[in-house]
């Protein structure tokens, strides 16, 4: 894979200094760590980001977060490894990250009603709206990510 623009967060400084103060925004929000780099690991993985599930998974890894969990992340519908407020934002991504297909249904908005506040209803969706941008981001201009050199050499 060849990137296609050599940086493109200096081409546009301002666009991404507004996304860097959303991303800080999420900081302050009330809705726990897991939920939030679940939700950005679950819909890079359904945008095929490589930059962004390595980012992602690390960030959970080094959080102490169970491979286990990352493993079964494509699978949580079928998994119990995830907690009802984990499995309401999942649900929500994947409708948000595949609006075009699912129209954003009642069914899988009813449990973040139930399971999230209305501020956190907000804060949520603009998680997956941004991580979404990231995702386009870096694959469209073919961001490479990270190579551990240890599995190069494997």
């Amino acid at each position: 894979m060849t990137p296609r623009l050599r940086n493109p967060h200096i081409l546009a400084p301002e666009g991404i200094k507004a996304m860097m103060a959303l991303e800080a925004s999420f900081e302050s929000s009330s809705i726990e760590f897991s939920v939030k780099e679940f939700v950005k690991l679950r819909a890079s993985q359904i945008n095929g980001c490589a930059f962004c599930i390595h980012m992602h998974s690390t960030d959970l890894r080094k959080a102490g977060e169970s491979e286990m969990r990352l493993y079964m992340l494509p699978a949580w519908r079928e998994s119990t490894l995830y907690s009802e407020r984990e499995r309401a934002a999942l649900g929500w991504t994947e409708a948000l990250t595949r609006l075009s297909e699912t129209g954003a249904p009642d069914a899988d908005y009813a449990p973040v009603k139930a399971s999230f506040g209305d501020a956190e209803q907000v804060q949520l969706t603009l998680m997956i709206g941004a991580i979404n941008v990231w995702n386009r981001l870096q694959v469209g201009f073919r961001a490479p990510h990270p190579v551990e050199r240890a599995s190069v050499a494997a």
